[in-house]
């Protein structure tokens, strides 16, 4: 595998200031698998039906969590998600996602909504492109 861009590895710490879970353009969709629909479901204690009506919606074949607010539903006011023994694999990976690591630029513009981005430890170049190809194949695959 040829190295890329962040070949020297890249810095990234969680300040868990819950600005990842806030609308900001292109962040604004949090896709769900099924099996992810039914995790979060049974960890909120409802019927997968009632958790679909209150908190998803359907665009263009995907379950996507409804941000009807300026936030995600699950970011508590003490900046902390709610859900988070049971998160989508999207949010446990930010900010390693594929559109993110394509470019210096693409990084940066990330940073601008993470402060988190540029501290912290070092994740190796091969950890981070892993991360975002683990995100992007689970999101592909056909399975549940």
């Amino acid at each position: 595998m040829k190295s890329p861009w962040y070949a020297d590895g890249l810095r990234f710490e969680c300040s868990q200031c819950g600005r990842c879970c806030t609308r900001s353009g292109e962040h604004s969709y949090v896709y769900l698998r099924p099996v992810e629909v039914r995790e979060t479901a049974a960890f909120l204690g409802l019927e997968e039906d009632r958790f679909r009506e209150r908190f998803c919606v359907e665009d263009e074949g995907w379950t996507v969590l409804r941000m009807d607010g300026p936030a995600c539903p699950f970011l508590g006011e003490d900046h902390r998600c709610r859900i988070y023994p049971v998160r989508p694999r999207q949010c446990r990976t930010w900010p390693f996602w594929e559109e993110n690591l394509a470019s210096p630029i693409a990084w940066e513009a990330a940073k601008e909504v993470c402060p988190g981005i540029g501290s912290g430890p070092r994740f190796e170049w091969q950890e981070a492109a892993e991360i975002a190809r683990g995100c992007e194949e689970w999101y592909l695959a056909d399975d549940e």
